[in-house]
């Protein structure tokens, strides 16, 4: 059966400092395009998998490019809506060793912000998707964001469509007077898979844990929010140890009910790009639930694929399946292939 997987957010143009040039050194930028979902879809597409982004951008020719990048990487765009005065930015500067990288957003006011709950057809949208995926940032960024997001959930759950967030936490981001623990238990409330942590867990649903870091505290905290949402039926995570700038430890964790799942730790040194990780991570998940339906394989998968992403410049994963499945195999060698 071929699948079809929606997403759903804001995309912004990424401005980047060349190498690792700091802000103030900097004189001229690298022009990508990304957001969270969008980076889920341009995954998908690279694993073969049909994916399409749903979003709004400016009816001109930065909101075209930004369109034009993803369906250079093979995602569905017929369901951009356009309008609105401007594409939201952000700015990253490329931290190495004991220097961390920054980011500065400047999105207020951007298309998607002003996007009106009736301005996507949620129906045709999600025609023929057997999973639709959608993060926390979105409901945060606007209350027309956070009505369009209700409404595909409602949708996508009357058609029967496996619905998943990354629930991530932008404390930031919450500035039009709604907190996160008054609108995000409604949307948490449609999902069949959710993306949390224990921090996630506390800040959004006010749900706490043991501050140890061992097992049983996991199991704890993704019980709870099970119960509070009995559509829920698996929460994942990543955890990372950050040891500098540039190198990392990554692994994951899949709570089903019944048992807490674990993967193997990660050693990623040097980080190339470490944006969107959490993103690959979630592509590689819904392609191994899609292709295996095996929790183990599948949160398996997810990791290795945001391993490589790490490897990879810009926002979006551009592993093939042969890598992940290379890395899962246990070469790690990166020996030149010819």
């Amino acid at each position: 059966m071929a699948h079809k997987v929606v997403t759903f957010g804001e995309v912004m143009m990424r401005l980047s400092t060349p190498g690792f040039a700091r802000f103030i050194q900097s004189d001229a930028f690298d022009v990508t395009y990304g957001g969270g979902e969008a980076n889920v879809a341009v995954s998908l597409a690279q694993f073969g998998v049909g994916a399409a982004h749903v979003t709004r951008f400016p009816d001109n020719e930065l909101g075209r490019s930004a369109s034009n990048l993803m369906r250079k990487y093979g995602v569905d765009t017929q369901h951009i809506v356009y309008g609105g005065n401007r594409l939201g930015l952000y700015f990253l500067e490329t931290g190495a060793s004991v220097r961390a990288s920054k980011v500065i957003y400047d999105r207020a006011g951007s298309a998607f912000a002003d996007l009106d709950v009736d301005m996507i057809d949620w129906e045709r949208a999600l025609e023929g998707a057997n999973w639709f995926h959608w993060t926390g940032i979105t409901p945060a960024i606007s209350e027309g964001a956070a009505a369009s997001c209700k409404r595909a959930i409602e949708v996508a759950n009357s058609m029967g469509i496996t619905v998943s967030a990354d629930i991530n936490y932008r404390k930031n981001l919450w500035q039009y007077g709604k907190k996160a623990s008054e609108v995000m238990p409604d949307l948490i409330a449609g999902c069949d898979i959710i993306v949390s942590g224990k921090s996630d867990a506390k800040d959004i649903l006010n749900i706490k844990s043991k501050e140890s870091e061992d097992e049983a505290s996991y199991i704890d905290v993704f019980s709870q929010i099970m119960e509070r949402f009995p559509k829920v039926k698996k929460v994942i995570n990543t955890t990372r140890g950050s040891i500098s700038a540039s190198h990392n430890t990554l692994s994951g964790m899949l709570y089903n009910g019944k048992q807490l799942l674990t993967t193997t730790t990660y050693d990623i040194n040097p980080i190339i790009d470490r944006i969107g990780g959490g993103d690959a991570f979630m592509a590689g998940f819904i392609y191994g639930m899609l292709q295996f339906d095996d929790d183990q394989r599948a949160i398996d998968f997810g990791v290795a694929a945001s391993v490589l992403k790490h490897t990879i410049l810009e926002d979006a994963n551009l592993a093939t399946v042969a890598e992940v499945e290379m890395l899962l195999n246990g070469d790690t060698s990166g020996r030149l292939q010819r």
